[in-house]
């Protein structure tokens, strides 16, 4: 588990999350994952990828979400 991906959801953070939060965590992850903090020349087109796709799925989780005693993300 990546220690600096902070959770996104409410209750737990208490407004729902923002793009650059999304994105962040999703930066974190890409980074955990690669092994790379900032890729080479080489790879950053495929870091930047995964980076966006991952982002988008965790917008799409956090949509998804239903937690008990808050209302649902609207779209």
């Amino acid at each position: 588990m990546c220690r600096s991906i902070k959770t996104l959801r409410p209750p737990v953070l208490p407004e729902e999350a923002t793009e650059d939060e999304i994105r962040a965590a999703a930066l974190q992850y890409v980074r955990k994952v690669s092994g790379f903090r900032a890729p080479a020349e080489h790879n950053r087109e495929v870091f930047e990828r995964a980076v966006e796709v991952i982002a988008a799925a965790t917008a799409e989780l956090l949509d998804g979400l239903e937690v008990r005693g808050a209302t649902r993300r609207a779209s």
